[in-house]
């Protein structure tokens, strides 16, 4: 489901909020970042932890927009809720993620961007834990890679840089080498934090983005060349 037609609680894309994307410039490797990024998950996510937040009496409105690029447990844990498992909170939380697929779907143009790509030289680096990750990607029609750091693979989720250092490590390559392919805050703030250039997705916002980082609304018309082995991106 894209964000330009979804109730919910990220950024929308505009052009005249869009800088130019850093054409030509080698890579060693691309590291994608799944929600958000890959594939559009924002109503089905927000579905689940609606009812969540409901349930322990929090403010809706104002909890949703702190759920997106960060680990289930985190979250659940900064909520200071009296007499909960954290553990046991996050991990229902999941389950009830990865049986709630419904209007996942990938973000326009990334099929082809990442079937273009060497099968060695792309990550995923996601706050999902790995079943809800494949579930996700299975409904968005999407095949995770070689290389997939998940919530389980990190002990300090984003906005610390441990899932891409871990991705560049596992893929041979240094993390200043890497392009990072975020929409969140915190997954923005995770790559910068590794040491890579971020370039930010914006299919999934619902108000402009401002920063100013590298933007694209999507992936149709990006294609990759390989020059010297290195990675090339055309816009």
């Amino acid at each position: 489901m894209r964000g330009d037609g979804a109730a919910g609680h990220l950024y929308r894309s505009f052009d005249d909020c869009e800088t130019s994307m850093p054409d030509h410039k080698p890579f060693a490797a691309f590291l994608f970042d799944m929600d958000g990024t890959l594939l559009n998950s924002v109503i089905a996510a927000e579905r689940v932890w609606a009812k969540w937040a409901q349930k322990h009496g929090l403010d809706v409105d104002r909890f949703l927009p702190t759920i997106h690029g960060v680990r289930s447990i985190d979250t659940v844990r900064k909520q200071n809720i009296p007499g909960i498992d954290v553990q046991q909170e996050a991990d229902a939380i999941s389950q009830a993620e990865i049986e709630d697929v419904e209007g996942v779907a990938a973000i326009e143009g990334v099929a082809d961007f990442l079937a273009s790509l060497p099968a060695d030289r792309w990550a995923v680096v996601t706050s999902a834990p790995l079943a809800l990750a494949q579930a996700r990607m299975k409904a968005a029609g999407l095949t995770l890679p070689d290389v997939v750091i998940t919530a389980e693979d990190v002990t300090q989720g984003k906005p610390a840089p441990d899932g891409f250092l871990l991705a560049a490590k596992r893929l041979g390559v240094e993390p200043a080498q890497c392009l990072v392919f975020e929409d969140a805050p915190a997954g923005i703030a995770a790559g910068k934090a590794a040491g890579a250039p971020v370039v930010v997705i914006t299919a999934a916002h619902l108000h402009p983005y401002e920063a100013q980082d590298w933007t694209l609304p999507n992936y149709l018309g990006l294609k990759v060349g390989v020059e010297n082995g290195q990675l090339i991106l055309n816009s």
